[in-house]
């Protein structure tokens, strides 16, 4: 394929699942293209559909309806060719074995010896060859996972809670390399429960709920799609009462947080609330910003993660 051509695109894809009480559909009729060297968040509440969606990107299963390819072709080929890895975050590891043993035993079966110590210095995993599997934390547990699926030089590069168990400074160097990895072409899908990490290291968020993609694009982007800003202002004691009825007042959709004489407001005009807020009741240290990345998934999909 060349670099043009999507590396991933899923059309019109649907999955269900029978279950006793009837047929479930999971997956909903997802249209998406993920292009070559993407760092791309996949997002969305338990029972949205994204670990299905995943799933079929991987090969693992197949879709009732729609079409999925990887590299211009079936998901499963792709995966079977080596041109795909990924790193679930929980089992795929041998105990008893030490670190050296697991990364040597993977190598070989993608005849891949030569890229052992490239993957050790890149993953920084070094000075744990000689640990037994066992003895590791999770943390360490993940980036040794994390090797293992570098060993075939995928082209994509999936991950399922990639962070989970690591400390701030190797969640750091992990998301680092992440950027390196991109830079050279490699495309890398994650989903987390850690919104900051897709706020900070993802190009992209794809957000999915009920089966469906109802958000796609930057962090900016999204924070659009869920529309609103937040504006918080320091008021007079005696006028808070006063200031959160005058709020409410202007817009019963106007929701209002108390914390002393600091009140915050998740508001869809904060142009007027701001007028309100200085001109009437004589507020002081008026800010005002977009909504988190967390507070538009909030609003998009009215759960959590």
């Amino acid at each position: 394929m060349t670099d043009a051509q999507p590396l991933v695109q899923l059309e019109g894809v649907r999955k269900t699942f029978k279950a006793p009480h009837g047929e479930v559909i999971a997956v909903n009729g997802i249209d998406l293209t993920i292009n070559r060297g993407e760092i791309v968040a996949f997002l969305g509440p338990n029972g949205a559909g994204k670990t299905t969606t995943i799933d079929m990107i991987l090969g693992l299963t197949t879709p009732t309806s729609g079409r999925v390819t990887v590299l211009g072709r079936p998901a499963r080929e792709a995966v079977a060719a080596g041109r795909v890895s990924a790193v679930m975050q929980t089992g795929g590891l041998l105990r008893d074995l030490t670190v050296k043993e697991t990364l040597t035993a993977i190598a070989a079966l993608h005849k891949a010896g030569l890229r052992v110590s490239e993957v050790v210095e890149k993953t920084q995993l070094g000075g744990l060859l000689n640990r037994k599997v066992s003895k590791c934390s999770g943390g360490e547990q993940q980036r040794l996972k994390f090797a293992l699926s570098l060993l075939s030089n995928p082209d994509l590069l999936i991950l399922d809670e990639p962070t989970a168990g690591m400390d701030v400074n190797a969640r750091r160097d992990f998301w680092a390399t992440m950027r390196e990895d991109a830079e050279s072409g490699r495309t890398i899908v994650f989903a987390t429960h850690y919104l900051e990490e897709a706020e900070h290291f993802a190009q992209r968020t794809v957000l999915v709920n009920a089966g469906r993609v109802i958000a796609d694009g930057t962090t900016a982007h999204i924070r659009a799609v869920a529309s609103g800003r937040e504006v918080s202002a320091t008021v007079a004691q005696d006028r808070v009462s006063t200031a959160q009825a005058a709020i409410e007042g202007l817009d019963p959709e106007n929701a209002v947080r108390v914390n002393g004489t600091r009140l915050t407001v998740s508001t869809k005009d904060s142009d007027a609330l701001a007028r309100l807020l200085l001109n009437d009741l004589g507020a002081s240290d008026l800010e005002i910003s977009a909504p988190s990345l967390e507070s538009a998934f909030v609003n998009l999909t009215g759960g959590s993660l």
